[in-house]
């Protein structure tokens, strides 16, 4: 990757750092935020759902309204909503000003991660765009890694609402770093602001398996907290180190994939998508038990990363070039899975299944995910076959 490209990405990536601290930390602080705010637990992850639901709706449409604008003021204006929505977070009186906070934030979510996304594969050569994309997104991964064991931490020690002092500033040091590095060059145009890619069935398919593959991970991972305290028997103070232990996982498994990824792309996500189903069936067993619990969770965190780069490239591939809107769908695609995930393994648990039945939840879209895979494949090996007959025509 160019070295001129390097102060860019590397803006990009604190960027979605923060994007990404501010969405997972809840995670680890699940708990005494439903305490302080007088919810249940399952009611307390709904701040997840509520915030990737956000990103699914707001996304493409907030998107499609600045595409013609230049990205590097775009994407500096949308992390001020992200700084907004943490300042209400941090001072919320109750359950629905904090759902306020959080919907807020999330608006520049997705918009930011599809405009950064399209910067990102345009900073390099074609053939390098899954590892530049990787390299944007390793703020998600670093965050996981650093962030949100330290959030978790600070909120342990301070309350969880210093977590979210902290990330509002953490949103004006991204905004500085992107004025600073993000070149003024590239804006969006009437191309890229349009909505035809969408009749396309290949792009509902990948944006399917997108949503369902991710959302796996979320079923257990919102809920990491409890099933990690309670059900596998860690000690709460264990949770950080817990958390940095899943990040690292994320890390190896986000070098490993956008690798693959470049090379194979859809074998890539199929044999990454086969493991955390093998992974998320092994861990409801394994939640039982301290060790095998966390050498599973570091084991998920792999599988689980190793799925994004070629998910986000093959959801850009179907719409057959940039499209800043399809971008950023193919965000709104993986919060989708966060939500529903986050919403079943709730479910699960309100009916009484307990937290280690979360993992089953996770497999169950894992194993849907996989079927919309072959359903592409499939696509892809009916319009090779059209193409070729379509040549045949030409010469004969």
């Amino acid at each position: 990757m160019a070295s001129r490209s390097a102060p860019a990405l590397t803006a990009l990536a604190v960027g979605t750092f923060a994007l990404g601290m501010t969405e997972f930390v809840i995670t680890g602080l699940l708990p005494p935020i439903a305490a302080d705010l007088s919810v249940s637990i399952p009611t307390a992850g709904l701040l997840i759902s509520g915030y990737a639901l956000s990103v699914v709706i707001g996304g493409p449409l907030l998107t499609a309204s600045v595409a013609r604008r230049a990205r590097k003021p775009v994407l500096i204006g949308l992390l001020g909503f992200f700084v907004a929505g943490n300042l209400i977070s941090a001072v919320a009186p109750g359950f629905a000003a904090m759902m306020t906070g959080r919907v807020v934030a999330a608006l520049c979510h997705g918009a930011f991660i599809g405009i950064a996304t399209i910067t990102a594969a345009d900073l390099v050569r074609p053939e390098r765009r899954s590892s530049a994309i990787a390299a944007m997104l390793s703020g998600i991964t670093v965050a996981n890694v650093a962030g949100v064991p330290l959030g978790t931490l600070l909120g342990q020690q301070l309350g969880w609402r210093a977590t979210f002092w902290a990330m509002a500033l953490l949103g004006v040091v991204a905004a500085l770093a992107t004025a600073a590095f993000v070149p003024a060059t590239g804006s969006g145009d009437q191309p890229s602001a349009r909505w035809g890619a969408f009749r396309s069935p290949v792009v509902w398919l990948a944006l399917g398996m997108t949503a369902l593959a991710f959302g796996a991970v979320y079923a257990p991972f919102t809920y990491v907290a409890p099933l990690m305290t309670d059900v596998a028997g860690f000690s709460p103070g264990a949770l950080p180190w817990l958390l940095v232990l899943f990040g690292l996982g994320l890390v190896l498994g986000n070098v490993i994939g956008a690798r693959a990824a470049d090379r194979h792309l859809m074998p890539t996500i199929i044999v990454a998508s086969t493991a955390m189903l093998i992974i998320l069936v092994v861990f409801a067993w394994a939640a039982h038990s301290p060790a095998p619990a966390a050498v599973t969770l570091f084991a998920l965190g792999v599988a689980a990363y190793a799925t994004v780069p070629g998910l986000t490239t093959r959801v850009i591939a179907a719409a057959d070039g940039d499209n800043l809107v399809v971008s950023a769908a193919a965000v709104s695609a993986f919060n989708l899975g966060n939500a529903a995930g986050a919403y079943l393994g709730g479910r699960a648990i309100a009916a009484g299944w307990g937290y280690d039945s979360t993992p089953l939840v996770g497999a169950a879209m894992e194993l849907g995910a996989l079927g919309l895979a072959a359903a592409l494949l499939l696509a892809g090996r009916m319009s090779t076959r059209t193409s070729d007959k379509s040549r045949s025509a030409e010469v004969f």
